[in-house]
């Protein structure tokens, strides 16, 4: 197969979420010498873009999202590594975690997928995560964003409880707040004073990129 093939091949099996096909093409870009970075911006970003293009028009689905996702997840297993290697630049970095009280992570897992897929570093603190485990981890991995997932209304509350947390400990200007789940809205990110929301996978990558590139440009006009 020619290189373009291998592109072709990744952009169209990913787009329609066949695993075996994007693992087993990763396989033969990269014994054909394929930099993992022209694999990754050439056809998978592009790829699940169309993916979140077509979800936000109606074309797409929940399940086609998650098994395209899947797909990318397969080929960024054996790439991540080899990213690492060649110093490729990532977006940002994204510290995603479930609140405590809430075990659900089905959403959660997608959007990391996603963000993942347009370039960020995504680190993923799993569920049940506390306060003071948000706290810990951005002081750690000093983070541009993090996101909090819940699925459960009765668990809605620890978004306010985890920014009170970053202020108590001095770091809620250091980081973008997004928030997001099923019976999340708009106007309550508003009112426990997150920075961002998104309804679904698609468009949390799209506002996490708005968002980092409003606090940049903030940055660069202030220094």
């Amino acid at each position: 197969m020619t290189e373009q093939e291998i592109l072709q091949g990744l952009y169209d099996r990913t787009l329609v979420g066949d695993a075996p096909a994007v693992l087993d093409l990763t396989g033969r870009g990269l014994a054909s010498g394929m930099a993992p970075e022209t694999m990754l911006f050439d056809a998978l970003i592009p790829s699940l873009e169309e993916v979140g293009a077509r979800f936000e028009r109606g074309d797409f689905f929940v399940p086609e999202m998650l098994i395209a996702g899947r797909a990318m997840a397969g080929a960024m297993e054996v790439l991540r590594p080899l990213l690492a290697q060649t110093g490729a630049t990532s977006l940002g970095t994204f510290l995603m975690g479930t609140v405590k009280g809430d075990v659900h992570d089905i959403g959660k897992n997608l959007v990391n997928i996603m963000l993942e897929g347009a370039g960020f570093q995504v680190i993923d603190l799993g569920v049940q995560v506390a306060p003071e485990k948000f706290v810990a981890a951005i002081r750690e991995h000093r983070p541009d964003i993090v996101g909090f997932s819940a699925f459960l209304t009765t668990t809605m509350p620890m978004f306010k409880a985890n920014i009170n947390a970053l202020e108590k400990a001095g770091l809620r200007d250091q980081v973008i707040v997004m928030v997001g789940g099923a019976p999340v809205t708009q106007e309550y990110a508003d009112a426990v004073g997150a920075d961002g929301y998104a309804a679904d996978a698609s468009t949390a990558v799209r506002r996490a990129k708005e968002l980092l590139a409003e606090r940049r440009a903030m940055a660069g006009t202030s220094s």
